[in-house]
């Protein structure tokens, strides 16, 4: 069914209307093969068709869809989350006032701090919700309003923020971040979970969304180490290895006392996935016991400590790429940023 493009009373819920309808239609149209509770997905759709009172309750419903596994939902709905919150404050009376300069200008302000990879997540997510509104939308004479929002021309993308070199830990911070996580006292029975989640992602370099996705299926015995079969992006399947010895422990005992709803191989108390959020507040609060500050905190740092460390040792941007799953060597190739006895010979030019 398609709607008049201003058919709601008022421009901020026209604006919620149009997003709605947008996130309904990814959530049944990215892939679910992460979803851990497929009745709870059926249930945010559901909602989503009745129909949502405000942003902030969609906001809900988008972090429970991606909670259960479907991770990409939010880079689509986090830009147009920012992107309703600024058009509000405009006093638009009207969709159609909507063009390529207000975005290019919402991208500029809202952008200008972020890397560029984060810049081009936001224009792919403006770019799909009017292509969208493009298709969905009908005049009472049976055409629609065509937005053709390009954003060919905006030049964020070339601005003085640029790519940021990720936080990693250097070996002798990692000696101390594997000293603290053993030192630090967690609550209940989740210590050995808590040891485990971390240990996986820091030694494999494993994405948190993959670590929290894995299964006991996936987990093969295989003399003195684990090898892990992960699904990455795009359900491209990859092996990582972990050596037995760092993680048999945590392993077992958490195995003696696991009680999950599911065959993933960590959940939270209730039995239900782990969040992302959670696992990277637990990262933050082992560096703070440990004295280490880094720009970023969060667990996603312990995958570029791995990765900067892996190519440091063996120089190997092939092997980056494949412990790491990234479809693209050029991907891989920003740790080469940080091999210091290559940039050591730019000293000795003299």
């Amino acid at each position: 069914m398609r709607y008049n493009l201003d058919f709601k009373n008022s421009f901020d819920t026209t604006m919620l209307f149009w997003i709605e309808r947008f996130v309904r239609n990814k959530l049944t149209s990215l892939s679910n093969r992460q979803v851990s509770d497929k009745n709870k997905l059926a249930f945010i759709i559901q909602q989503l068709v009745k129909g949502t009172k405000s942003i902030e309750e969609l906001e809900v419903f988008v972090k429970e869809a991606r909670n259960i596994g479907l991770n990409g939902i939010n880079t689509y709905f986090n830009p147009l989350l920012k992107l309703y919150n600024y058009t509000s404050n405009l006093g638009l009376a009207s969709m159609k006032e909507i063009d390529e300069e207000l975005l290019s200008d919402f991208l500029a302000s809202e952008t200008s701090s972020l890397s560029d990879a984060s810049k081009k997540n936001h224009r792919i997510a403006l770019l799909s919700l009017f292509s969208y509104i493009d298709k969905q939308n009908e005049n009472e004479d049976g055409s629609s309003y065509l937005f053709k929002i390009e954003l060919k021309n905006w030049g964020g993308l070339s601005g003085k923020s640029g790519t940021k070199l990720p936080s990693f830990m250097n070996q002798d911070e990692v000696n101390r971040f594997l000293e603290a996580i053993d030192k630090y006292e967690f609550t209940d029975n989740i210590a050995y979970r808590n040891r485990l989640i971390i240990k996986i992602i820091l030694y494999t370099g494993i994405r948190v969304s993959e670590m929290l996705n894995l299964k006991l299926k996936d987990i093969f015995n295989e003399k003195d180490v684990y090898m892990l079969q992960i699904r990455g992006k795009g359900n491209k399947p990859r092996v990582v290895m972990i050596k037995k010895s760092i993680i048999e422990n945590d392993l077992q005992n958490w195995l003696n006392i696991r009680v999950c709803n599911s065959d993933i191989l960590v959940c939270n108390q209730k039995g239900d996935r782990l969040t992302q959020a959670y696992v990277s507040r637990i990262v933050e609060n082992i560096l703070i016991s440990a004295g280490i500050r880094k720009e970023k905190n969060g667990a996603h740092m312990l995958r570029h400590s791995f990765a900067t460390l892996l190519y440091s040792k063996h120089h190997d941007l092939i092997l980056v790429q494949e412990a790491l799953g990234h479809a693209d060597i050029n991907t891989s190739r920003i740790y080469t940023h940080f091999d210091k006895d290559r940039l050591r010979k730019t000293t000795e030019i003299f």
